[in-house]
């Protein structure tokens, strides 16, 4: 895998709290992985194109991952990524800081309710975050993931670095 993707995100940590590196959409991951799906299903030792289901479009599979590989990376949301309504941005920006977890009305905020849904320690990562700092928790959350995920193509050619 290019380290281009997790290199440019592997320090970034957004508005939110979630670190970019973490994320699919700029860690260069996905674009990996469906470029992994191509060769293992155009692989002629496999034949996978005759064995698929007649409902199962394999032109429509190869031009999908055609697609996902072409995507832009995500560059972070500090970086004018990431979706650009997203409320914690927009009020984080608004407010100068440089996440949410130095705001004073982080606990009750309301901005953050439909990403609990997905990460439901967000705001208590946010307070670690401010209390061990930026550079501390990018570091477990490196360790975290290469221990979850030894097999991850995210770090597969950079954690030797």
């Amino acid at each position: 895998m290019e380290a281009k993707g997790f290199e440019n995100t592997k320090n970034q940590i957004g508005y939110c709290g979630i670190w970019c590196g973490s994320c699919l959409g700029g860690n260069g991951a996905l674009q990996e992985l469906t470029k992994k799906y191509e060769q293992i299903a155009r692989c002629s030792k496999y034949a996978l194109e005759k064995y698929a289901p007649k409902e199962f479009s394999f032109d429509e599979l190869m031009k999908n991952l055609a697609y996902a590989q072409a995507m832009p990376l995500c560059p972070g949301c500090k970086k004018n990524g990431g979706n650009p309504s997203c409320q914690v941005r927009l009020c984080a920006s608004k407010r100068n800081i440089s996440n949410c977890g130095e705001c004073n009305e982080l606990t009750q905020c309301g901005n953050f309710e439909e990403l609990e849904k997905s990460y439901p320690r967000i705001k208590e990562d946010l307070m670690k975050i401010k209390s061990v700092g930026q550079g501390k928790m990018i570091e477990k959350w490196t360790e975290e993931l290469k221990t979850k995920w030894p097999h991850c193509v995210l770090l597969c050619k950079t954690a030797n670095k």
